[in-house]
């Protein structure tokens, strides 16, 4: 409870879909954080009160990413408007926005030294825009402290906003532009209710549409009971969106409430939907068990950057 605003968790939440959870194979492990750096990190996300998707959705690269100084900042509070079965962060009434969060993210992002910064949000479904001008509000001041940085948005699919919503994202100049289109179309109702399918492509072919030198890109989970076939056909609607750049990971159930694992995909089925990605002409390919979309984003980035200067 803050601020005597309960956060609640969605329907879909409440019931308990299995305490029985499959065991963890061996190449989902990961090292508990430690570390100077790691501490640093964490002691800079705190000391600015910011939240961090890293956190909110328990992701296992923390230890990691907080060891090389990257973080992925959430803006727009911790508590969403929407409730999709597969997500940690929590669901209820958000708080008010808060207009200095930009600038404790721009001092967060120069005191770290960042060159690639990841933004991302809850939805905001409560808001006229969505929250198009908090990230564009968040962006600009990011630019203003830290000039050199590239920024990448990981955004919400505003399908309930005003239009013009993207728009104003768009006109703060992001490097990377970011939308997950999360699983495939059979499991949308199950997993990802307040969401469609089609509307997030048109988002993502939107973006490009109106900056065709914008990087896009979309991620996709496995192992929530979608067919090898059907992930197929997301990647070539992706590709038809015009997005550049794709990530697949595995699926890991918070908690007995959310979404269960129907199994654990091993890394050589990631390595053939890499190449099938490639195959179908993404410029930037990232899949594998532990792959979360910003994961290894900036040196990514970088790939992406070399890989489209190579091209004659």
């Amino acid at each position: 409870m803050t601020s005597g605003k309960i956060r609640q968790r969605h329907p879909e939440k409440a019931k308990v879909f299995t305490t029985d959870r499959l065991p963890k194979p061996s190449w989902l492990r990961v090292r508990a954080p430690t570390g100077d750096i790691f501490q640093t990190t964490k002691s800079e996300v705190q000391g600015q009160r910011l939240t961090t998707v890293c956190e909110e959705a328990a992701c296992p690269n923390i230890g990691e990413c907080w060891s090389k100084s990257h973080a992925t900042f959430m803006i727009m509070g911790n508590t969403c408007t929407r409730g999709c079965a597969f997500c940690n962060v929590a669901t209820g009434k958000p708080e008010d926005l808060d207009v200095f969060e930009p600038v404790r993210i721009a001092d967060a992002v120069a005191k770290l030294a960042l060159n690639h910064v990841v933004i991302t949000s809850v939805d905001r479904d409560d808001i006229e825009d969505g929250g198009a001008e908090h990230f564009a509000r968040t962006l600009r001041s990011i630019r203003r402290k830290s000039p050199g940085a590239t920024i990448e948005i990981l955004t919400p699919d505003f399908r309930l906003s005003k239009p013009g919503a993207l728009e104003t994202v768009l006109q703060a100049s992001p490097d990377v532009f970011n939308h997950n289109i999360e699983t495939v179309p059979s499991l949308y109702l199950r997993v990802r209710p307040g969401a469609r399918y089609f509307h997030s492509l048109w988002l993502l072919k939107q973006a490009k549409e109106i900056n065709p030198m914008i990087a896009t890109k979309s991620g996709l989970m496995v192992g929530m009971g979608e067919r090898f076939d059907e992930v197929m056909q997301v990647l070539d609607d992706l590709r038809a969106a015009d997005v550049d750049f794709v990530t697949v990971g595995q699926y890991l159930q918070p908690t007995p409430r959310h979404h269960p694992v129907a199994r654990y995909v091993p890394p050589e089925e990631f390595k053939r939907i890499e190449h099938a990605a490639l195959g179908k002409g993404f410029a930037m390919v990232s899949a594998s068990p532990l792959t979360r979309s910003s994961y290894h984003a900036e040196a990514d980035f970088k790939r992406l950057l070399d890989n489209r200067l190579s091209v004659p």
